[in-house]
C-alpha cells in the first residue's frame, strides 16, 4: 500500500471530496474492504460508500489534501475491484 506525506510544502488544508465510480462490489463485505483499504490512505477523513447492483459503485472519499489518481485507482485495484472514474469536487 501507498502513502503520501502528511503535507505536501506550499499546500493548505482544504476539505475537498472525491467520488469514485467503482465495479465489482456486489455485498456488504466488498464495501468494508474498499472502505478500509481507502481509509488506510493518509489524509483521507472518511469514505462513504453507495452500493449499486444495476451500475457501478459510487465511493466518496473526504480528504484535507489531493490524493493522487494513480493511488487511488492502486488501493482499490489491491482490494479487487476496478475504477472506471474519478471526479474532484472542491
Amino acid at each position: 500500500m501507498r502513502f503520501f506525506p502528511a503535507k505536501r510544502p506550499g499546500q493548505k488544508a482544504i476539505d475537498r471530496t472525491i467520488d469514485i465510480l467503482v465495479t465489482g462490489m456486489t455485498c456488504d463485505k466488498c464495501v468494508e474492504r474498499v472502505t478500509r483499504a481507502l481509509g488506510n490512505l493518509d489524509n483521507v477523513k472518511r469514505v462513504s460508500v453507495l452500493l449499486r447492483s444495476d451500475k457501478p459503485s459510487q465511493v466518496t472519499i473526504l480528504t484535507d489534501y489531493e490524493i493522487d489518481d494513480e493511488c487511488i485507482r492502486e488501493t482499490i485495484k489491491e482490494a479487487g475491484y476496478s475504477v472506471v472514474g474519478i471526479e474532484r469536487n472542491q
